[in-house]
């Protein structure tokens, strides 16, 4: 799925870099974040610096998977002086961006390279609706890290280091803000670990796409899904339905559960179709639609992943 920049976009970005950035023209530095999860653990780990300028650049409530970027985002990445991105699939088109660019005093971040042994594949388990696509991508690293709150405290200490190296003179407060934000996720992991450890079910089933294997692993639950997390696929066979009420019957599960936001149809379908049809829909939040207006109203990382947890709490009991 790899995207690329035409010809003409190409020309107007070089010709768009005469531009002094508003973060520069203020004397601050400029510090580009991707998506909401990223933009939410630097914007904590800023705290009060009036040093620094954040930008979330996907803030429309384009899925990070559809994200095609503008002539005016890849000027906003080359004149920044940090970039912090994913780079899973999704940010292919990061690359060509960069080249394009040729900032040389422009620090990048790849949370995925920063997390380094610790990206998981990606998995397609029994029942999945998959394309051929999707099938010979098996195996290449699963890209939805921040849905782990184990993850992000890594990556939090990552974000911190490099924000010291590029304004010393504030690199206590940046580094003391992110241990306290890190003891904030370590937190809400033990209520995960609890939680999970008490739970009636081990077991999940989304009747939708699936990006939290990262969390699952973390708490030791398994799962089942009518699509991988970054499937492009829009309708599910007779036999995926088939398949996923048939193993919500098996398990007896309370719940089925969709992303926030999602259609319903499928899940509806499923239950309808069920012996229980007391089971009940419960929608969880993966980020990846998070808008500037989400974040004016006062959207946080923390307050998501708490959300998350007591949907999964009523999904498990």
């Amino acid at each position: 799925m790899k995207r690329t920049i035409s010809l003409l976009i190409a020309i107007a970005i070089f010709l768009s870099l005469a531009c002094v950035p508003a973060a520069m023209a203020e004397g601050k530095l400029s510090v580009v974040a991707t998506t909401f999860p990223i933009f939410d653990w630097t914007r904590q780990i800023i705290g009060d610096s009036d040093a620094i300028e954040l930008t979330m650049l996907l803030d429309s409530g384009v899925d990070l998977h559809n994200f095609n970027p503008t002539v005016s985002d890849i000027r906003t990445v080359n004149q920044s002086d940090l970039f912090i991105y994913i780079g899973g699939e999704s940010d292919a088109w990061v690359d060509d961006a960069l080249r394009m660019g040729k900032n040389e005093n422009r620090v990048v971040l790849c949370l995925m390279e920063a997390l380094g042994e610790s990206v998981k594949d990606e998995q397609i388990v029994e029942g999945m609706e998959t394309e051929e696509e999707e099938e010979e991508e098996e195996g290449a690293g699963d890209e939805h890290i921040w849905l782990s709150l184990r993850n992000a405290q890594a990556l939090c200490r990552a974000i911190a280091d490099e924000l010291a190296k590029l304004d010393a003179a504030n690199a206590d407060l940046y580094q003391a803000n992110a241990e306290a934000y890190i003891a904030q996720l370590n937190a809400l992991d033990e209520q995960y670990a609890q939680m999970t450890a008490e739970a009636a079910y081990k077991t999940l089933l989304f009747c939708d796409r699936f990006p939290f294997r990262y969390l699952t692993d973390d708490y030791g639950l398994s799962y089942y899904a009518a699509f991988p997390g970054c499937s492009a696929a829009a309708d599910i066979s007779i036999s995926t339905i088939r398949f996923l009420r048939e193993k919500a019957d098996e398990l007896h599960l309370p719940a089925v559960v969709i992303i926030d936001g999602s259609d319903t149809r499928f899940a509806e379908t499923i239950l309808r179709e069920s012996k229980d049809q007391n089971r009940k829909i419960v929608a969880v939040d993966s980020m990846q639609g998070t808008t500037s207006a989400d974040v004016a109203e006062g959207k946080t990382y923390l307050d998501v992943m708490t959300k998350n947890l007591d949907a999964f709490r009523e999904a498990l009991n």
